[in-house]
């Protein structure tokens, strides 16, 4: 019967198939490729996603948004951007004209947009070398918020010392510091992170009431 499937499994099996699909692809092996979304994030996480990954569970299509959106008319082409030996990968969601766009799936309407979208995006007005970019939040009730940004050199010659930190620690296979966030949470690293384990002796009941080791 209908019924008796487990419907949740199915729709997180097909959500992840999805992800898979349009997850952007990187060779961790390639150390001299950051890929910009590594940067204006956690750098702790992006290092074990390429040195000791683990699979992260995708719980809605708000996450999936971005990357259906490039695979539309107006999706743009990945787009490379040179730092001495190091190539910085970016991709913006939409490029029409001179306007870059970026769509993110939110719970509910923003006053500010997120810090991590404002550096990605304004590395991505450098990258593609446009003058205008604008950040779209879409929550699950299709209500939008929509935020005007501004080209920033000094936001951008930040995530160009990230880069350049991510790459070094990379080769030195360091371990990145902890920046904790309100990501931090929901992150698959969480455990690592902040859950340190402990050595401890396994106690026979028998011996801790004193019962243990006693000839007859």
């Amino acid at each position: 019967m209908m019924g008796d499937r487990d419907f949740r499994s199915i729709v997180e099996n097909a959500l992840d198939s999805i992800g898979k699909e349009l997850e952007i692809d990187i060779d961790s092996a390639d150390i001299q490729t950051i890929h910009l979304h590594e940067v204006v994030h956690c750098l702790r996480r992006s290092y074990y996603d390429r040195i000791d990954p683990q699979e992260i569970q995708r719980r809605g299509f708000n996450e999936l948004l971005s990357g259906l959106l490039r695979k539309l008319q107006y999706g743009s082409d990945p787009k490379e951007f040179a730092i001495d030996d190091i190539k910085l990968k970016g991709q913006v969601d939409m490029l029409i004209d001179d306007s870059i766009f970026l769509f993110r799936g939110a719970t509910n309407e923003l006053e500010n947009p997120h810090a991590n979208d404002v550096l990605y995006l304004n590395a991505c007005m450098w990258i593609y070398d446009k003058p205008d970019g604008i950040i779209v939040y879409i929550t699950g009730d299709r209500k939008e918020t929509t935020f005007s940004i501004s080209r920033n050199k000094k936001m951008f010659e930040e995530v160009i010392r990230r880069v350049r930190v991510l790459n070094d620690l990379l080769k030195e296979q360091k371990t990145p510091i902890i920046e904790p966030s309100t990501e931090c949470s929901e992150c698959q690293y969480y455990e690592r992170c902040f859950m340190k384990k402990k050595n401890t002796k396994q106690l026979d009941l028998a011996e801790m009431l004193g019962f243990g080791n006693k000839k007859d």
